[in-house]
């Protein structure tokens, strides 16, 4: 897993869009406004922070090393992921759509219809 298959990933989630909204070297992925992932783009190994069941956040770095507490963002529901080979792609690719379902669950019932109207 790389960058652009993190990209490529994101983008594939109906309503995901990408932006720039830290500057030229933090990709963020949104869906309906609100942010599911943040990756840097100059960063030596592949990370990328996603959202989190607090309880499942906790389980994630206790069971790996590589799975951190969310950098610049809330410990509770946010991990750093870094990519470094030791955790399964699959297993990297299921906790970005869990991040991605997060947010859709949270959203307003009309942001809801809306997405589900771009499926």
């Amino acid at each position: 897993m790389n960058l652009e298959s993190i990209r490529n990933f994101c983008l594939s989630l109906p309503g995901a869009v990408e932006e720039l909204p830290f500057g030229p070297d933090t990709l963020v992925f949104k869906v309906m406004g609100k942010v599911f992932l943040l990756t840097p783009m100059d960063s030596a190994t592949p990370q990328f922070n996603v959202k989190c069941d607090p309880e499942k956040a906790e389980e994630l770095r206790e069971k790996y090393s590589d799975v951190l507490p969310g950098y610049h963002m809330s410990k509770k529901h946010w991990n750093t992921v870094h990519i470094t080979g030791s955790i399964p792609s699959e297993l990297l690719y299921s906790w970005i759509k869990d991040s991605y379902e997060l947010i859709v669950d949270s959203l307003p019932k009309k942001d809801k219809m809306a997405l589900e109207e771009l499926k």
